[in-house]
């Protein structure tokens, strides 16, 4: 009895550990797993009022997909950024050097624009709303939670398997480790397919 509650144990410990890698890499998206836009020779003719708009909390898809592709930016899950001039005046642009400098500036998306609608022509409403991209945000956005929770039921089945004493609970903690895996997989899918889609709207958009 002793051997099978020290092996349940260790089997607990490391995929607790486990989690705590999967929950750390879905956190961490913004910093390793994210859409860049094309790189644009024009971002220095950014100006104070498009930075404005870009971080107002009121920013549209096409607010905010304008800045991406002009001002060569990043959108992950949680955030989106550009890289702008260190100062952008509403009056004139910087002037470009060979050593024109960039910084870049990020702003979080809020739960409402998690939620928001998507539009076949990103931002024009009259375009009708483009279910696909619009349901896969979505969906990419809840798996994280739903992980978390699979992750956390898994760890309880597992304080109760060493409580027991007993071997077998492990197993259900194993499936539900598994399955949030899988989930954290999926959601990595998602998004990949989710920018794909953006990137193939509105390239077309800019190039036209």
């Amino acid at each position: 009895m002793d051997n099978r509650f020290a092996t349940a144990f260790v089997i607990a410990c490391v995929l607790s550990l486990i989690s705590t890698i999967y929950m750390a890499a879905s956190i961490g998206t913004d910093f390793w797993y994210e859409y860049r836009s094309p790189v644009q020779e024009n971002s220095s003719d950014l100006n104070k009022g498009l930075w404005t708009d870009f971080a107002s909390d009121e920013a549209d898809e096409k607010t905010y997909n304008d800045a991406l592709f002009r001002y060569n930016g990043t959108v992950g899950l949680w955030r989106r950024c550009i890289s702008i001039p260190p100062n952008t005046y509403w009056y004139n642009p910087p002037e470009r050097t060979e050593s024109f400098d960039v910084v870049t500036k990020c702003m979080s998306f809020t739960l409402n624009e998690q939620f928001m609608e998507k539009f076949v022509d990103p931002g024009n409403h009259n375009s009708g709303i483009d279910l696909l991209r619009t349901y896969l945000w979505r969906c990419q956005f809840l798996l994280p939670f739903v992980s978390l929770g699979l992750m956390c039921f898994g760890a309880l089945i597992g304080l109760c398997a060493c409580i027991c004493r007993s071997l077998y609970p492990t197993i259900a903690t194993g499936i539900l480790h598994l399955l949030a895996e899988t989930s954290l997989n999926c959601r990595l899918a998602l998004f990949t397919l989710t920018a794909w889609l953006q990137h193939l709207r509105s390239t077309v958009r800019y190039t036209v």
